[in-house]
């Protein structure tokens, strides 16, 4: 029986050292950022920026109408769905994480914004800023994202009508359902924050607060 106390106390010196060793560190998560400077469009400018765990945040800068030259900032943090999230990460490694010129340099061409497309992991990182372009993968990624701002950007003039014109919103309403009908919005769910906020508002018109909850009921399917 005493021979085994040696062996005892080693087991238990080597399992407190391996609770006492300090915890592996974790790679950062892998970050596709799109980037959209256009001083003719509503927003001229924004960023939208996804990680890897789905995190995400978009940020604009412009007029707050077309007849407006009042300017407004919006921020907002959002989680993307994971199907959303995956079809991102896998364009931008199909378009080599843009660590090439996806820009056509065509002559002649429409100017339709400066966009630029990042790329940020643990082991590479890329960038490239183009007007058009006639890589694939790039094309669908930034129609994607124009998509997404899109959306947000339904959600930023909500916000701001909540506030200060309420009697707007309906007709704001009815312009998203019939552009999510159309399958031109996604990811309806990163607003869901202000649509809630509007549905549980008692000074926004039943018809508004429904019509808006049904948009939320037919997302969510």
């Amino acid at each position: 029986m005493p021979r085994s106390l040696p062996i005892i106390f080693l087991l238990l010196v080597l399992s407190s050292a391996a609770h006492t060793q300090p915890p592996t560190p974790t790679e950062p998560p892998a970050v596709v950022t799109f980037t959209l400077d256009f001083p003719a469009s509503q927003p001229e400018h924004y960023t939208i920026r996804v990680q890897s765990d789905g995190a995400s945040h978009y940020q604009s800068r412009g007029r707050l109408s077309a007849d407006s030259a009042d300017t407004d900032s919006f921020d907002l943090d959002f989680t993307l769905l994971p199907e959303t999230r995956q079809t991102i990460f896998a364009l931008a490694a199909k378009a080599g994480y843009f660590q090439k010129d996806v820009d056509s340099h065509h002559k002649n061409l429409a100017f339709t914004g400066e966009k630029t497309l990042a790329y940020k992991d643990a082991q590479r990182s890329g960038e490239s800023t183009y007007n058009y372009t006639n890589n694939s993968a790039v094309q669908e990624l930034t129609a994607l994202m124009q998509s997404l701002s899109t959306t947000l950007e339904f959600g930023h003039r909500l916000q701001y009508d909540l506030h200060y014109q309420k009697l707007a919103l309906d007709e704001e309403l009815k312009h998203m359902d019939d552009m999510a009908r159309s399958h031109d919005l996604i990811e309806i769910s990163a607003i869901r924050p202000i649509l809630d906020q509007l549905i549980a508002d008692p000074g926004v018109i039943n018809v508004t607060r429904v019509r808006a909850q049904r948009l939320l009921e037919r997302t969510a399917h």
